[in-house]
């Protein structure tokens, strides 16, 4: 018989509203930014190419910096590397707020995204290490932990226009300081002390990280990761506006290749390496963390083109545009309910091949979407894309964790987090390129380019989702059963 799910005591509450703060900023400046790139465009003189930098900064220092910042809080405290990046994150989104120029806001939003790394994975280390003793507890507050960060994403786009319009562009960045002062009380007044966090075991969340040595990190390969990725989507942002065969851009993807090469070349022979690829040799954990890739790619770099054709093709203001992006984000919180319901019912595969097929659906209806086209007319598509997404996502995540022994279930989050935040920084910076200029023909027909692209790569999703095992907790109960048969067994012998 199950046993009951343990009441929420206030000491445990007040740690999980305190964690969720890390992960409500992080994914609000995610949503909030895309409203204002417009105007940030026309205050600081900003080209397309600028903007896909005001908004890749900060995705790619959280994409790379996510598996180092998990193995620092397990070297130096999951409490302390939070708090730390709580503080980074405050100063920088000043820094943003303050920004004389693009170059200045840029920097800052790298900053940001440092700060972002360092919170997100030791968020969930904190909340593993308080609610570590009940696993059914543990289970509802990732699930509340989630349920925040996903109304954050749908609430940025309206937050932004309302600031915007009362404050203007500057305050979407200072919003953050008053958020990121309480979080750092709370996380001094009520999330336990380095003390009790080092009598703790090991965490297993995004930020525990049983597989990398707390005695060292990997800064062989996080260099080499961060000059991989940066040049190649350095290269994709520069690609239209300078052309291919400009040294800058050649150079860049030829960079791009030998850091990628040279990574994978490390990650193979260092005894505690930043991204194992012993994970990949797993049919279900490579198709569902390229799955994600795939999922992440099409929907950030969408929303970036979107927020360009709202304003700058339609006309409309940053609330308008936020308004009008409510049913693209907030279409989540249903589906993700769902989702749970069908995973439980015919497990992951079927979501993810279904959630794939809806959004693919969505992006297809947007193709024919220009200059013209009534605002009802984006609503099915608006509401497609993330009802598919929302059945897609938890899925996939649920077949990456189920896929790898309980001990490195930290590492395959970390990497399928790493990867997803990757993805989106590719799609930022390619479907950027596709709309550069400022003409309203040049944003249609790069959208409508766009989404073909996003067809094609959720196609890819759906076969991708066909390769992984559909029920794969099967495997891990059995090993759960098999264990209570050999306790069995022994309590029969000592008998």
């Amino acid at each position: 018989m199950n046993s009951p799910i343990s009441p929420l005591s206030p000491a445990l509450g007040r740690v999980l509203a305190t964690v969720s703060v890390g992960f409500v900023v992080t994914q609000l400046d995610v949503t909030i930014v895309n409203i204002a790139l417009p105007r940030i465009g026309a205050d600081l003189h900003a080209s397309v190419a600028g903007l896909q930098w005001v908004v890749d900064a900060y995705t790619l220092a959280f994409a790379v910096l996510m598996l180092s910042a998990g193995a620092l809080g397990d070297r130096f405290g999951a409490r302390r590397m939070y708090a730390a990046g709580i503080v980074l994150f405050a100063l920088a989104s000043l820094a943003c707020g303050l920004a004389l120029d693009a170059t200045m806001l840029v920097a800052a939003r790298a900053w940001q995204g440092i700060g972002a790394a360092a919170m997100l994975p030791n968020s969930l280390a904190l909340l593993n290490q308080s609610y570590g003793h009940d696993p059914k507890l543990r289970a509802r507050a990732v699930g509340l932990w989630t349920a925040a960060g996903a109304i954050s994403i749908a609430a940025g786009p309206v937050v932004g226009g309302l600031l915007i319009a009362a404050f203007g562009w500057r305050a979407i960045f200072l919003v953050n300081l008053p958020i990121c002062a309480a979080g750092l009380l709370a996380t001094l007044l009520w999330v336990p002390r380095p003390q009790a966090e080092r009598r703790s075991p090991p965490a297993t969340g995004a930020g525990g990280n049983a597989d990398i040595d707390p005695r060292g990190i990997d800064l062989g390969g996080q260099c080499l990761a961060i000059v991989a990725l940066t040049s190649f989507v350095a290269a994709v942002i520069e690609w239209r506006p300078l052309g291919l065969g400009h040294p800058l851009v050649a150079g860049g993807f030829v960079v791009a290749l030998l850091a990628a090469g040279a990574f994978v070349a490390v990650q193979a022979r260092v005894a505690a390496p930043m991204l194992p690829l012993s994970l990949f040799r797993k049919r279900t954990f490579s198709a569902a963390v390229l799955f994600g890739i795939c999922v992440n790619l099409t929907y950030y770099g969408m929303v970036f083109v979107l927020s360009l054709y709202l304003q700058r093709v339609r006309g409309y203001t940053p609330l308008q545009a936020g308004l009008a992006f409510l049913p693209l984000t907030g279409g989540f919180l249903l589906s993700n309910l769902a989702s749970g319901w069908v995973i439980g019912r015919f497990g992951v595969r079927v979501p993810m091949i279904l959630g794939a097929i809806t959004a693919g659906l969505g992006y297809g209806l947007l193709h024919r979407v220009d200059a013209a086209t009534p605002l009802i007319g984006l609503l099915l598509p608006f509401l497609l894309i993330p009802s598919g997404m929302g059945l897609a996502v938890p899925a996939m995540t649920t077949a990456v964790l189920a896929s790898t022994d309980a001990q490195r279930a930290g590492t395959a989050s970390a990497v399928l987090n790493t990867a997803r935040q990757a993805g989106g920084a590719v799609g930022v910076a390619a479907f950027g390129a596709l709309a550069s200029g400022m003409a309203a023909t040049q944003i249609v027909t790069g959208m409508q380019a766009s989404t073909m692209i996003s067809v094609g790569l959720l196609v890819v999703g759906g076969v991708l989702s066909c390769l992984v095992d559909p029920e794969p907790h099967a495997a891990a109960a059995g090993s759960r059963k098999s264990a209570q048969e050999r306790d069995a067994t022994r309590v029969g012998e000592s008998r």
